[in-house]
């Protein structure tokens, strides 16, 4: 390990004891020097350390280390890790489709690097200019310049109970319906944001696509929540209703382990076998699970259920003819 490391994994673990010993005063050195699996040597040369550098530590025999009542910690406090684990999180964010979530996720970025020390701000400089989040997600998006800053309207209206008027893409009928609705939580898939509310048109708790939203208004009217309405049992209940689809696709060895891993969907059993794997799951939207096939061309093939093999056709049918 070179001195550079040392020094960083020595300065994690100062932050670390501060944390701790905030949370769970009264420990000894040697429950310290168990937790983070080091001598009591070491954590006195910490402990040292922090009092040099005025963290108020107080010792008593009977009750152990403890910090004054009081001190807080300086602003990001973080580690090397976190930090980059903030910086990758926001990378993705960076991702969306909003500009002005992409703007402010960038804003908060060059935030976190100003105030890093100088050590740990190298660390993750070095670490993003070496990882790249897909390279061709953005050249493919669709950026609607109207749709800027829906997703900030969204997430508020959500937590002050605002009603919002959305007029709303409808794929399987391709018109566009206006609704008015009472936005209850979000929810991130794959690669597309849903927005979970109570339809007034339908009278019932449904799922709306943001990338489907064509025009979006936030009401001054209020709305109650339903008092027994949770999210994600919400979410889990949803892959057990009637327009959800028992699906079971057979992926050659070759490429299951990508289909699990990219799958838009739970997976309730596999089924091994030496040539293939069949995955089982449940779905709502056979059009879309129909388009993400393509990608594995005769290495999937659908067993059920039968429309979804009927779509698959279709599009093969397609693509046959373009080429014919």
């Amino acid at each position: 390990m070179s001195n550079a490391e040392k020094r960083k994994k020595k300065t994690d673990r100062l932050f670390e004891i501060v944390i701790l010993l905030q949370a769970r005063p009264n420990l000894t050195s040697k429950d310290l020097a168990e937790h983070f699996g080091v001598t009591r040597r070491t954590i006195f040369r910490d402990l040292r350390s922090l009092s040099e550098s005025g963290v108020p530590l107080t010792y008593g025999e009977d009750t152990g280390y403890e910090i004054l009542e009081g001190y807080q910690l300086p602003p990001l406090m973080i580690t090397a890790r976190e930090a980059a684990t903030l910086l990758v999180g926001l990378g993705f964010m960076k991702l969306q489709t909003d500009p002005t979530l992409q703007a402010e996720a960038e804003a908060v970025e060059v935030k976190i690097m100003n105030v890093l020390p100088q050590e740990t701000r190298s660390f993750v400089s070095r670490l993003k200019d070496r990882t790249v989040l897909d390279p061709y997600w953005s050249s493919a998006l669709k950026v609607d310049r109207e749709s800027d800053g829906w997703w900030h309207k969204i997430t508020e209206a959500v937590t002050t109970r605002n009603s919002l008027i959305i007029d709303y893409y409808v794929e399987s009928r391709d018109e566009v319906t206006r609704r008015t609705v009472d936005p209850l939580g979000l929810v991130y898939y794959t690669d597309h944001w849903n927005l979970i509310a109570f339809d007034h048109l339908r009278g019932t708790i449904r799922n709306f696509r943001l990338d489907r939203i064509r025009k979006l208004h936030v009401s001054m009217s209020r709305f109650e929540a339903p008092e027994d309405f949770d999210l994600q049992d919400h979410v889990d209940r949803s892959q057990m209703s009637d327009e959800i689809h028992q699906v079971v696709i057979r992926f050659k060895q070759t490429v299951a382990s990508t289909a699990v891993r990219v799958l838009p969907a739970r997976i309730d059993n596999m089924d091994a076998h030496d040539a293939y794997v069949d995955i089982a799951f449940r779905f709502d939207n056979l059009h879309y699970l129909s388009n993400w096939l393509r990608r594995f061309g005769t290495d999937a093939e659908v067993i059920e259920p039968a429309e979804l093999k009927g779509l698959v056709a279709e599009e093969a049918r397609k693509v046959q003819d373009l080429y014919s």
